[in-house]
């Protein structure tokens, strides 16, 4: 009876196998798994970032789809949490057309990074995630497209030097890092010790326990240090709560300088106009001008198929939502000119994609993201694309005062970025690829 159930056993796996792998061929449409959190502390700051993922995906629908081929997608809720991302990896990773994931924090990134090479699934991680994973030569499957940790770090010093009339003027300076206690709110840490190290300035490391509610402790010891700056790496409630304490202690919202995951409206909206003053990084735009919000609003509000309110449009995070969407479905679109026009593509094809992304002005004016955000230009070795923003300013009730672009300081990030790339590859037995390799 055993050796019976065994056979049959392995029969319907195999059965099941074959009809998974039948799906997979079969696929007709382009799969997007979409992880969000719409609950919990985070939700304030997800929720936007969420809808204008699925927003535009609704608007490339309407226009006929990547080449002809449509989207299908499916949000799974992480509430933020590491192990709940994973299991909505592991539950839609199989999905026939499923080719790229989003894993919308980093910790979940730091999970999925040594799952993706076997599920041959990239990982787009705009603007978060690993640091070093710019560097393509070790991290094959890793986007942090347009921007790190280390480069949001880099170019706040920078911006901070040049307020003070150079960067040698940081000399004797003392710089306090607000941070949220997790991967995220620790990647910024080995860049600013660099830079410390290099202008003399004194760096205090002040961490908030997740998820940020609680920072009476941490705002004590602003008011006892009495630092000329503190840079916030907050998000959600964590972004709101700092800002709350900083008015109470009375330390001066102008010398308060956000992450761009700490410098949109949720993160203001709750303090207003004690917030005035307050600057923070921006990796995009916002507002409803730009001609591919204008053509959300009319070919998918304006039909009733919105996924969020119609006043969130335009917003920072929901603007951001947008474009890492957008440059998912280019990479489609891009590994469909080597693959195959109109085709469903693979993981593997998707990322050749994405390491082959050439989104110059004259591109990203045609698909009408004009002044929304700097080109993305990837290669074998450069995962990133783009290593540039800028800093704006909340007045009290809006954003604004937008500051000249900056792009982080290559002399400093390179070497980091390959020391940090190649200690990784040693403790994983990675190889580094090479020339051959890069044209696969």
């Amino acid at each position: 009876m055993k050796l019976k159930s065994l056979v049959l056993a392995a029969a319907a796996f195999a059965a099941l196998a074959g009809t998974a792998g039948q799906a997979l061929a079969q696929a007709k449409e382009q799969f997007f798994p979409l992880l969000v959190y719409r609950t919990g502390p985070y939700a304030p700051n997800g929720t936007p970032w969420a809808n204008g993922k699925q927003d535009y995906i609704k608007l490339v629908n309407a226009q006929g789809g990547i080449n002809g081929v449509k989207i299908a997608y499916e949000e799974c809720e992480t509430g933020y949490a590491t192990d709940k991302g994973v299991e909505c990896y592991e539950r839609l990773k199989g999905r026939p057309g499923v080719a790229v994931f989003d894993p919308q924090a980093t910790g979940i990134t730091f999970a999925l990074t040594d799952k993706v090479p076997q599920d041959k699934i990239p990982l787009i991680t705009l603007g978060y995630g690993l640091g070093a994973s710019q560097d393509g030569n070790v991290f094959k499957w890793n986007f942090p497209l347009m921007g790190s940790y280390w480069t949001a770090a880099d170019i706040l010093i920078q911006h901070l030097g040049k307020k003070e009339g150079g960067l040698d003027k940081l000399k004797g300076k003392k710089i306090a890092l607000v941070y949220h206690d997790s991967p995220f709110g620790k990647e910024p840490i080995p860049l600013l010790q660099e830079r410390a190290k290099l202008h003399g300035f004194d760096l205090s490391l002040i961490p908030v326990t997740a998820p940020g509610v609680e920072q009476k402790s941490a705002w004590l010891q602003v008011r006892q240090q009495r630092p000329d700056y503190v840079l916030l790496w907050g998000w959600g409630v964590m972004n709101s709560t700092a800002l709350k304490e900083a008015v109470a202690t009375g330390y001066p919202r102008e010398k308060m300088y956000g992450v761009w995951w700490a410098g949109a409206e949720p993160d203001v909206r709750d303090v207003g106009a004690n917030a005035k003053g307050y600057n923070a990084l921006a990796l995009n735009t916002s507002g409803t001008e730009p001609k591919v919000i204008q053509d959300i609003l009319k070919n998918v509000h304006d039909k009733g198929q919105g996924t969020g309110p119609r006043e969130e449009v335009g917003s920072v995070l929901y603007t951001r939502g947008v474009i890492i969407q957008m440059l998912t479905v280019e990479a489609v679109k891009r590994a469909q000119e080597r693959f195959g026009k109109g085709k469903v593509m693979t993981g593997e094809q998707v990322r050749w994609g994405l390491e082959n992304l050439a989104l110059d002005q004259k591109k990203l004016d045609a698909l009408g993201f004009s002044g929304v955000m700097r080109p993305v230009s990837t290669s074998c070795q450069d995962h990133m694309g783009s290593s540039w923003a800028r800093v704006h300013t909340w007045d009290g009730a809006k954003w604004g005062g937008m500051s000249d672009w900056y792009q982080a300081d290559e002399a400093i990030l390179k070497p980091l970025v390959k020391t940090t790339a190649d200690k990784y590859a040693a403790e994983k037995k990675l190889t580094r690829r090479d020339a051959a390799d890069c044209q696969s």
